[in-house]
């Protein structure tokens, strides 16, 4: 995903310069601020295929730069870099139109992974019919709920459609545990991080019928869809 070009808006000037660095380094294309002001001018002046905020910035911050953003542009994808670890904050960063998180303090090779999967997703994203989804051999329906291969139909509930349409949006790449706990449930407690495995083990199963289709555990971190 070289040549990209990407917005970091950090106001932390060693991480900032750390950051920058190591993106170009990758030979990805950075503009740098140090504020959100200075960050929103240089989003209206230029294209840019993925913005890197920190949320605790002076004059704007993150989340209220994200929906300014968000008024103008869709589908640029945002990675919030954040220190807020409270699920109000979660809920919030995605509410305001964020696409992922990254915790400080956190390893350059993450912040690569990240970055490198918002950028392929982006990439991927076409409009969706959702009566109409193939998944290998499997004919899924999310309005309807339904999963249909051959003349089996089965019945999904209204958890397991979600899930299985979001894994579907991020298909052969990584859909983040984090992620899906904010987008479905609403936070990331310990007992729906369970309930989830719960979902996720029942979609392994309606979708054994075909062996080209799997989930993937990325243990820790999150799940995979190969179709």
């Amino acid at each position: 995903m070289g040549n990209a070009k990407l917005l970091l808006v950090e106001d932390e000037p060693f991480l900032a310069k750390v950051v920058e660095d190591s993106l170009k380094q990758k030979g990805y294309t950075v503009s740098y601020a140090a504020d959100g002001k200075k960050g929103y001018n240089l989003f209206l002046n230029n294209k840019f295929d993925l913005l890197i905020l920190d949320v605790m910035l002076p004059y704007t911050d993150g989340f209220t730069l994200a929906k300014q953003i968000r008024k103008n542009d869709d589908n640029t994808p945002i990675l919030f870099l954040t220190a807020k670890t409270e699920t109000a904050d979660l809920i919030e960063g995605y509410k305001s139109g964020g696409n992922d998180y990254l915790k400080k303090p956190f390893s350059l090779e993450e912040l690569f992974l990240r970055v490198d999967e918002l950028l392929k997703r982006n990439q991927k994203q076409t409009p969706i019919n959702l009566s109409e989804i193939s998944i290998g051999k499997y004919n899924f329906s999310y309005h309807k709920q339904e999963l249909c291969i051959g003349d089996d139909i089965i019945k999904l509930s209204n958890r397991e459609a979600g899930l299985l349409l979001l894994l579907y949006k991020n298909k052969n790449t990584l859909t983040y545990r984090k992620t899906a706990l904010i987008t479905l449930w609403g936070d990331d407690s310990f007992f729906n991080t369970r309930t989830m495995d719960v979902f996720i083990t029942r979609l392994r199963k309606h979708l054994k019928k075909d062996s080209e289709v799997e989930i993937l555990n990325a243990r820790g971190i999150g799940y995979k869809l190969i179709c």
